[in-house]
């Protein structure tokens, strides 16, 4: 609006705060400012907005939770508000009350269905996106109220094989309850399902109940109204909840009369509720005799519309053709099936790096996750994913999802090169014109005047990977855009030979400003190792750094800066094994703690797999990671507790383990653990997609101690030089034809 720029609205705005005791906003924020360089954009407004919506939560939290505690909340609100607990934090000056002890949760779902219903590490299942949930208890007839989000211990697991679904089992006293969720077809309608199986050894009472709550607080559920035929609820007038059976009792229960948990041996029986506030709560409970099991199932539809794949054996035919791993270690083989299904499930056309804080779009979460798609034959995913890219280009060539992240360009052109490399593909015409403006803009983006400062030649100051820290020329931008300079050149040298040649001479200049910049930096810190930006000092946030040798491999595998910025980190940004973030997300991080065990690999260090064991071992009973975890209790503490882009870097790690590209030549089993080799059974992973062509590798242990390597390949063109680099032998260099070596 042009009278912002003529009215003086910051006078304004001062006079305001500080005639109401406030502190000056302006000063405040241009003290803020001075923490970070110079930059066009402060922080991309979506990440604002994000935030905005997420404290906004977190205030309605501080309003009801902690006034009622005597309430039956979510797992993670009877941990973090009992005092006795590890993951007990205090309330006095937090103005915000959000989930930060145990963000964990796993989706479920059909193939390209956009709904992805959460479990919670307690059975608690939110059908919808950032809605209400649904819980089961158990009620004894003498009082005894089994209650899973107040059981310390429960057995939870993820079954991948016809479905995805969702096991959790409490018990306590003589009473046990188990929950099942999974997502299935209904005349094409996808629908959430979740069974409960209860037994008592007393009669009583099995109840299903819903809940104005999910994993991050308080969700609101004005009005629910019981069928006449006992058998349904509707809730807010639009949402179904169908039982298999009537219900023999039923309560409701609104904010001012408490939870309808206190209210469940009440003889009075309700069949509606109405909220002012929106915290209704209702309860169907079904009867349980003494020793008989008792189960019962509710049905949530979760669209109008037919699925767009409208078949029950949707996970069948999308895991067809992928890459399996067989493996003796059953904890590497259960992660790596929830891994994929991971992928699967969180790419109906779009990606989304996670079901419910991060089911939204960036390019970098896209890229990597794009990546293990293609890396693991999934690559009708992939290349639906990618056509979406163009639309979100700017008439200036950005690739945008998120403003003032320089990163985003680098990677939508190095994830174009792989999925063409992948599929032994050439760009299309309609290709052509968005990698051309989408380097150009690299290109123009660069800062060419300043030719005496540490940044000269880099990309400007950014927010990039908002971990890294404050806005900051990040090496991490650099470093993709020097692989989309190159990517862009590699893709259009057949049909735009000048473009292809600016785009490598200016490679070749950008990387020139970056060594020189990391020389200044190698002077300044008195050793190689590449801080996040030239006017940092080495520390955690150098984990962006690695990018120069994992993905993009610019660097080689020896390259003294690399390794030394590896071995910084693991000396002083490691806790327990993993990579500590100590910036923003002050959790260990599964995903990252993966970048240094690639680089690791790379370098033939035995390390990488003491890193990809501690990964493991984060890992939740269901087979999943949340974004950061907290060092103390194991619990999620920030970001999604689902987060797909670890997913699909564990995916990436075992592939790598067994074979990857490195330049001109293709590694065949250079990361297989050797304790894998003594169980004597055949270890086999594949087809797997490489940049040479499609691949199949086994080995298996050989009655004398000499382990045999099998592959088979459908090249794209001429076979490559190939390495078998199996740890603990001699590696070997495989003669041009074969397709077998003897270690």
């Amino acid at each position: 609006m042009t009278w912002m720029k003529w009215l003086p609205w910051r006078y304004v705005v001062k006079r305001v705060a500080r005639h109401h005791g406030f502190l000056d906003p302006i000063a405040l924020l241009s003290k803020l400012h001075g923490f970070a360089q110079p930059s066009e954009v402060g922080e991309p407004i979506e990440l604002l907005r994000a935030g905005v919506v997420f404290h906004a939560r977190g205030l309605i939290n501080s309003r009801v939770i902690q006034h009622n505690l005597d309430w039956v909340w979510p797992y993670w609100i009877e941990r973090q508000f009992d005092p006795k607990d590890p993951s007990f934090i205090p309330r006095a000056f937090s103005i915000t009350h959000i989930n930060l002890s145990n963000r964990n949760w796993t989706a479920v779902g059909h193939p390209d269905c956009d709904e992805l219903p959460v479990v919670d590490p307690r059975g608690l299942l939110t059908p919808f996106f950032d809605g209400w949930s649904l819980d089961g208890w158990l009620l004894a007839d003498d009082g005894r109220c089994l209650l899973p989000s107040r059981t310390k211990e429960v057995r939870q697991w993820q079954e991948t094989d016809d479905t995805v679904s969702v096991h959790t089992e409490s018990a306590m006293d003589g009473l046990a309850l188990s929950s099942h969720c999974w997502v299935e077809l209904e005349n094409t309608i996808p629908v959430c399902k979740f069974r409960l199986r209860a037994k008592s050894d007393v009669a009583g009472s099995v109840v299903l109940t819903l809940r104005p709550s999910n994993p991050e607080g308080i969700s609101f559920i004005h009005q629910v109204s019981l069928s006449e035929k006992r058998d349904a609820w509707t809730v807010d007038g639009k949402r179904t909840v169908r039982f298999d059976t009537p219900a023999k009792r039923h309560h409701v229960s609104d904010y001012h009369n408490g939870d309808v948990h206190i209210h469940l041996t009440d003889r009075e029986d309700q069949t509606d509720g109405i909220c002012d506030v929106g915290m209704v709560t209702a309860a169907a409970l079904f009867s349980v005799e003494a020793g008989v099991a008792r189960e019962i199932t509710a049905s949530i539809p979760l669209s109008k519309t037919p699925a767009r794949l409208p078949v029950n054996d949707a996970w069948q035919s999308e895991r067809e053709g992928h890459a399996r791993l067989v493996c003796p270690e059953p904890r590497y083989q259960s992660l790596y099936d929830s891994a994929v299904a991971s992928l699967i499930l969180h790419s109906p056309e779009d990606v989304y790096p996670g079901p419910f804080t991060y089911k939204r779009f960036w390019f970098r979460d896209a890229a990597f996750i794009i990546n293990a798609l293609l890396s693991v034959g999934l690559t009708q995913r992939a290349q639906r994913a990618l056509s979406r890219f163009p639309e979100r280009q700017t008439s200036n060539g950005y690739f945008r999802s998120q403003e003032g992240e320089w990163d985003a360009n680098g990677e939508v052109l190095w994830i174009l090169k792989r999925f063409f490399d992948l599929t032994g593909r050439r760009p299309q015409k309609h290709w052509q014109g968005p990698i051309s403006r989408g380097a150009r803009w690299i290109m123009n983006k660069r800062l060419w005047k300043e030719t005496n400062v540490p940044h000269a030649g880099l990309l400007p100051a950014g927010f990039s990977a908002e971990h890294l820290g404050p806005n900051d020329y990040y090496y991490w931008d650099d470093f993709w855009g020097i692989s989309g300079l190159h990517a862009a050149a590699d893709m259009l040298a057949e049909n735009h030979p000048e473009d292809s040649r600016a785009f490598r001479e200016d490679a070749a200049n950008f990387t020139r400003a970056v060594d020189r910049s990391l020389e200044r930096c190698q002077q300044r810190l008195k050793r190689p190792g590449m801080p996040a930006s030239p006017y940092r000092r080495l520390d955690a946030g150098a984990i962006g750094s690695l990018a120069g040798g994992y993905p993009t491999q610019l660097l080689a595998p020896d390259d003294p800066r690399l390794l030394d910025c590896v071995e910084f980190l693991l000396e002083r940004c490691f806790v327990d094994g993993a990579f500590y973030q100590d910036m923003i997300h002050s959790g260990l991080n599964a995903y990252l703690t993966l970048h240094v065990a690639q680089v690791l690999l790379r370098a033939g260090d035995p390390r990488y797999l003491e890193l990809m064991d501690t990964v493991a071992d984060l890992a939740s009973p269901t087979g999943q990671w949340p974004e950061a975890i907290h060092p103390g209790t194991g619990g999620g503490c920030m970001g999604d507790g689902h987060h797909v882009w670890a997913s699909a870097e564990w995916v990436l790690m075992v592939r790598n383990c067994f074979v990857r590209e490195e330049g001109e030549r293709l590694v065949l089993c250079g990361g297989i653990p050797e304790r894998w080799l003594e169980q004597g059974a055949t270890i086999s992973f594949g087809p797997a997609p490489t940049a040479f062509g499609t691949v199949t590798v086994s080995i298996t242990p050989g009655s004398e101690g000499a382990p045999e390597v099998e592959w088979t390949a459908d090249w794209h063109t001429e076979e490559p030089p190939i390495d078998v680099k199996l740890p603990g032998y001699q590696a070997v260099v495989a003669s041009p034809g074969t397709n077998f070596a003897k270690l």
